[in-house]
This record gives C-alpha cells, sequence and structure tokens, in this order.
C-alpha cells in the first residue's frame, strides 16, 4: 500500500503546486496565508446541498490536464488551483517539467463517484482515476475536492494541500534484492583409472631336440 501510495504522489505532486515560490530549502509553500480556514463541521450541522447541478466529469478533468499539461504556461494554471499566486507559475512549470522529465507524460484522467462536499458548502469531491505512462505503477487513484471559481471549477485548497503534504513524505526505499546464493563447489575430479597390467614376457622359441 505504501508503495502503491508513493507511486500516487509522484504522479500527482504537481496538482499540490499552489505557490512555493522556489526549490530552495529555506522557501516555504506561499498558499494564501489570509484565506480563513474551513470551520470544522460539526455532529449539529446539516450541509444542504446547491440546486445546481453538479460539475460533468469533464469539467473536473479539465482542469487536471491543465496542470499536467507542459504545453500550458504556468502562469495560464494560476487560477486552476485556489490560493495560487501568480509567484506559482514559475512552480507549476517546474513540477509539469518533473512529470514529463521522469516519465510520467502523457496524463489521463477519469472523474467518477461526484458529490456535494458535506465539509464546504459547494464544493464537490471526487475519485480520479489517474493514468500515467511511467511502469510498473502506471494507474492509480485519488480522491479530490473542487471549488466553484468565476463559473467553473478548480483544485481547492484542502486537496492541494494534502497533496504538497504527502508530496514531502519521504518515500519507502524500495527493499534490497536478495544476495545471490553462493556458486556450489565444482565436483572432485573422477580418479583416473588404474594403468592396465602389463602383458606377461613372450615365452622363448623352443629348442630343437639334437640329431
Amino acid at each position: 500500500m505504501r508503495r502503491h501510495l508513493s507511486a500516487a504522489v509522484s504522479a500527482v505532486t504537481v496538482l499540490a503546486a499552489v505557490g512555493i515560490s522556489g526549490c530552495s530549502s529555506h522557501q516555504q509553500p506561499r498558499i494564501a496565508s489570509s484565506m480563513p480556514a474551513a470551520a470544522p463541521a460539526t455532529s449539529s450541522t446539516v450541509v444542504v446541498p446547491p440546486t445546481t447541478p453538479l460539475p460533468t466529469p469533464e469539467a473536473l478533468t479539465d482542469i487536471l490536464t491543465r496542470l499536467a499539461d507542459p504545453n500550458v504556461p504556468g502562469i495560464n494554471k494560476v487560477t486552476l488551483v485556489e490560493g495560487a499566486t501568480p509567484e506559482s507559475a514559475d512552480t507549476l512549470d517546474k513540477f509539469t517539467n518533473a512529470l514529463r522529465d521522469n516519465g510520467y507524460l502523457p496524463m489521463t484522467f477519469v472523474a467518477h463517484d461526484i458529490a456535494w462536499s458535506d465539509k464546504t458548502p459547494g464544493n464537490v469531491v471526487a475519485n480520479i482515476d489517474v493514468n500515467t505512462a511511467q511502469r510498473p505503477n502506471a494507474s492509480f487513484h485519488f480522491p479530490m475536492e473542487f471549488t466553484p471559481f468565476q463559473g467553473g471549477w478548480q483544485l481547492s485548497r484542502r486537496t492541494a494541500e494534502m497533496l504538497l503534504a504527502l508530496g514531502k513524505s519521504p518515500a519507502t526505499p524500495p527493499p534490497n534484492p536478495a544476495p545471490p546464493p553462493e556458486p556450489a563447489p565444482a565436483p572432485a575430479p573422477a580418479p583416473q583409472p588404474a594403468p592396465a597390467p602389463a602383458p606377461p614376457p613372450e615365452p622363448g622359441p623352443t629348442p630343437s631336440p639334437p640329431g
């Protein structure tokens, strides 16, 4: 399960690029800190689903497809992630290039089980099937949340922060392969056969009787 999760994290890290202004270790994620955190749900809160229709699967997968597309400039991806800023553009480009350089592209997405969020009114949640070019773990699924934005949708801050946190988790190293077995000792050479006994000497000629 951990190996499967590590593969998933590697492939969807680009979706968590919500605004790291660089790659050096002293820089901190630039997620819009002025945005209020979502209020925790309580047992007495009843979330009433909106009367508007749910987004189509294509409306959600188009966001992910554009985020993973190296041909779309990072500045054009800022509006695809809640809380991203123009300073996020360079990081979005770097993450997309990393997906390409590590063999994950092209990537395709399928959204299903779309429903209204029970935590944030107006948001929707969906299970996303991700298919990549990276083997052997080319396909996996990941739950994601989307928030309405200017008549469309964008990846929610909640999901982006979750993916970013997972991306910081150390991946489990693969197990070391078992050492090869020691070669069997070579068989001892077969003993040489004993030399054949020498033939008996030939008898001498029989002397003729005296005449």
